[in-house]
Formats: structure tokens, C-alpha cells, sequence
């Protein structure tokens, strides 16, 4: 049986409306996809030069989106084959091509036709902070060479330099900071949110030749030498921060074996932090040549030293004790060790470590252990209530935890002084397709209802 002429009607009205809704949808959604759809990825490239090797990490983030929080990603890590630059002192030039593999590889995954905007900068720690100490010609020419290598590039090269410890450690609590979403939050009002005071992590570091701690204290920072302030997204913050050259894990195990050969009357050393059975021989000079290592040398460095391990914990931390001065900070609450002034830790920790190294990382175990519980606990004066509070990672969300992010976002200007107005307009866009949605849903249901009251008339 057909359809009557007032079924066809109300059919056609039906029809009639949800084509119009539909339309009118699709029309709000294109403006909406207009703003939110992914813009031109853009990308940077950060070369981090640690005392024992160097890393190459890629970051991309949106172009229309490079003012904002939380967009920037991390699309590449990359270990450079061989040691530190600071290494390549007696041949500058090796110091460049060693960059060239990770370089490669950066390239392969940027897009030919992004090389030339893509800025890439290379930031030297401790490693070449000690060689400036020891021989600054050297150091000059080993950045030399590596800025010459750079520049060969087909990116955007914006130069080679010496970062200052409190820099390295104020940008990690940037990166970690920036990670996690803890610098400003954006509400499902359409409000840009200043996150609480206190939800803000402090950043350990501990690389080959220094070590960083940044966090923001409960009470004010007496010492104007150990404060870092930044004003981002319109909340300024100001942490504590401070570098100790020289208490990185390698320089660190350096110390310790100098300290023992000292010690020692033969060139017969016998190890505590080194597992029983253990020996083995190594050259006198080398240990003697960073700047770090203030023991008095053998006569003659061209002799070899022989290392027995005897496994004697006790003993181990007897001789990493023996590496800080605990006893200038007696009797000061703001005080870590070697006269360093520090407020009381305050917060969540995250903490990036160096790994050993690859020759005798088994043998370094128990010193490197030992070492960075001594650090913690009687350095910078964490306590079983605050232990809990410290996260051992090498992550956070997919992008490495240390100084490079931080540093990237503060010579691009991706993050502003003060919150953008960019994301409010993505929000009202949505909000507004979501709102013509629903009224033209309601108004098809009270045309359908109207047309079924008129039927059954």
C-alpha cells in the first residue's frame, strides 16, 4: 500500500531537516577543522655533549601551535658512536665527524624541504667545562671544529656553546616541568589554568662529570648565587639550582681510585666498591689528567696500576664519604656539603642518571650505587619521608629527561611570558559546532513532533 500525501510530507519535512542540520553541522566543523587540524610540523635539533658521550635528539611540534603548551614531542634519540668532544682534544677534528652518523639519521627523518628551517644547536656540560678549566685553546678549537662540521649542514645551524652548570641544571626543571604539564593547564572552559603552588618537580641530574639539583624551596631563596627565575605562561618561578663539578659518576669513580692509589704504598691497589675476584692493570696518566682529581700523582705516570676488587661495602662507602666535605655544613640547616648553601628538598624528584659506560660497568656497579645513595642521602639531605618522592627515569611521556628541551624551548621562544589567546578560539570553534548541533537535533525532533500531531488530526 502507498504512502498517503501527508506521510510523503511529513517524510519530506524529515528529510528537509536533517539535511539542513547536516549541512549547517558540516559547515561549523570545517571552520572548527579549520583551526584544529595539525598545521606544518616544524622540527629542532639539540646535540647534548656530555663528558662521556654526546646525544642527538629531534623535536617536532606543530607550526601553528609553537606558542602553545604541551606540543612539542620528541621524534628522535640518538647516541653518538664514541666518547665525549671533550675527548677529541688532542684531534679537534674527530671531535665534528663523530656527530655525523646521529646527524644523518636526524636528516634521513626531517623532510628535505624542512632542512633550512630547521634550527640545530649544539650545548657542551661538564666534560668541556673541565677541559676549559685545564686547557681553554684546546677547548676553543675542539668547538671550533665541531661548529665547522655543523655547519656543513643542510639545517639551520645556530652555533656550538659552553653551557654554565646552574644553566644545565635550571633547564632540566624546565623540561621536566614542560613534560608534564606542570608549567600552566588549559580547562574545558576555555581558561587557562596556573597550576598550584607546590605541584611544580624538582630535576637531579647526574652525568659524567657533574651533578644538578633544581627545585623550588618551601621559603625564599637566601643565597641570589643558587636562584634561576623564568616567566613562563605569565607565572614567574623561581627555583634553587645549583651545578657541582666534578661529582658526576665518572669524574666521581676518577676521584675515588686516585684517593686509593694516594693511600696505597705499591702501585697494588686494593678496591672495596670493586666485586672480590676482580683485577686488572690500567695506565697511571690518564687518571691524573682531569682537573678534578686533586690527589698527588706517582713520580713516574708512565708506570701502570694494577686493581684487586675486595667486595667490602663498608669499607666502599668509608672511601665515597671520603669525597665530600660533610663537615663544613655542621650545625647549618641550609647547608649540603663543601660549604654549598641549600634549603631543605621540598617535593617530587626526577632523576636522570648517566649509565656505566661500556668497559667495566659490572666492576662500577657497587661504587656508582653506593655513590648516589650517598648523594641523596647525605648530601642533599633526602630522609625516608622524603625518599619516597624521587622518580628514577630515563623518560617522562616519550621525551628524554634532561637540559636539551629546556633549552630548545628558551632559544626558539616556544614558550611564551604569558598564556596565548590561540587555544581559546580552538575551544569556542568546537564548542559553538557542538551547540548548533544540538539545536538543530532538538529543533528536528520538535518539527517531527509537530508534523506527527498534525497527521493525526
Amino acid at each position: 500500500m502507498g504512502l498517503t500525501w501527508k506521510e510523503r510530507a511529513f517524510t519530506a519535512l524529515l528529510g528537509a531537516a536533517a539535511v539542513s542540520g547536516l549541512t549547517t553541522l558540516i559547515l561549523f566543523l570545517v571552520e572548527a577543522t579549520n583551526v584544529l587540524l595539525p598545521a606544518d610540523t616544524k622540527f629542532g635539533i639539540v646535540f647534548d655533549a656530555g663528558s662521556s658521550h654526546t646525544s642527538l635528539f629531534v623535536y617536532q611540534w606543530l607550526a601553528n601551535k609553537e606558542n602553545d603548551t604541551g606540543v612539542v614531542s620528541q621524534a628522535l634519540a640518538c647516541r653518538v658512536k664514541g666518547p665525549g668532544i671533550s675527548s677529541y682534544a688532542s684531534d679537534p677534528a674527530q671531535a665534528g665527524e663523530s656527530l655525523q652518523g646521529c646527524l644523518e639519521e636526524a636528516l634521513a627523518l626531517i623532510p628535505k624541504a624542512k632542512h633550512q628551517q630547521t634550527p640545530m644547536f649544539l650545548g657542551a656540560t661538564g666534560g668541556m667545562r673541565l677541559l676549559s678549566q685545564k686547557n681553554s685553546s684546546q677547548a676553543e678549537d675542539v668547538f671550533a671544529a665541531v661548529s665547522q662540521a655543523l655547519s656543513r649542514s643542510p639545517v639551520a645551524f645556530w652555533g656550538a656553546e659552553l653551557l654554565a652548570g646552574q644553566d644545565e641544571g635550571a633547564l632540566g626543571w624546565v623540561t621536566i616541568n614542560y613534560i608534564l604539564g606542570l608549567l600552566v593547564q588549559y580547562s574545558f572552559s576555555g581558561e587557562w589554568i596556573q597550576p598550584l603552588e607546590g605541584t611544580s618537580v624538582g630535576a637531579l641530574d647526574m652525568g659524567g662529570a657533574s651533578t644538578q639539583i633544581t627545585f623550588v624551596p618551601g621559603g625564599p631563596i637566601l643565597d641570589t648565587t643558587t636562584q634561576a627565575t623564568f616567566r613562563l605562561y605569565g607565572t614567574e618561578h623561581s627555583v634553587y639550582t645549583h651545578s657541582y663539578l666534578c661529582f658526576g659518576r665518572d669524574q666521581m669513580l676518577n676521584r675515588l681510585l686516585a684517593g686509593l692509589v694516594q693511600s696505597s704504598p705499591s702501585l697494588l691497589v686494593r678496591h672495596p666498591c670493586y666485586h672480590s675476584g676482580y683485577r686488572g692493570t690500567l695506565a697511571l696518566a690518564p687518571l691524573y689528567g682531569s682537573p678534578c682529581v686533586q690527589a698527588a700523582a706517582p713520580r713516574d705516570l708512565g708506570q701502570n696500576l694494577t686493581v684487586e676488587g675486595t667486595g667490602n661495602p663498608g669499607a666502599c662507602v668509608a672511601a665515597i664519604r671520603g669525597l665530600f666535605n660533610f663537615s663544613s655544613c655542621d650545625g647549618r640547616g641550609d647547608c649540603a656539603f663543601d660549604s654549598v648553601y641549600q634549603p631543605p628538598v621540598r617535593g617530587q624528584f626526577y632523576v636522570e642518571a648517566s649509565s656505566p659506560g661500556q668497559d667495566g660497568q659490572l666492576r662500577d656497579y657497587c661504587a656508582s650505587g653506593l655513590y648516589i645513595l650517598t648523594l641523596l642521602l647525605e648530601g642533599y639531605g633526602f630522609s625516608q619521608e622524603t625518599w619516597g618522592g624521587i622518580e628514577f627515569r630515563e623518560q617522562a611521556g616519550g621525551t628524554n629527561i634532561g637540559w636539551t628541551l629546556g633549552y630548545m624551548l628558551n632559544l626558539t621562544s616556544l614558550i611564551p611570558a604569558e598564556a596565548p589567546a590561540q587555544w581559546r578560539a580552538q575551544s569556542y570553534g568546537v564548542w559553538v559546532a557542538g551547540v548548533v548541533f544540538l539545536v538543530l537535533t532538538v529543533t528536528a525532533i520538535l518539527g517531527a513532533t509537530v508534523v506527527q500531531l498534525w497527521l493525526r488530526d
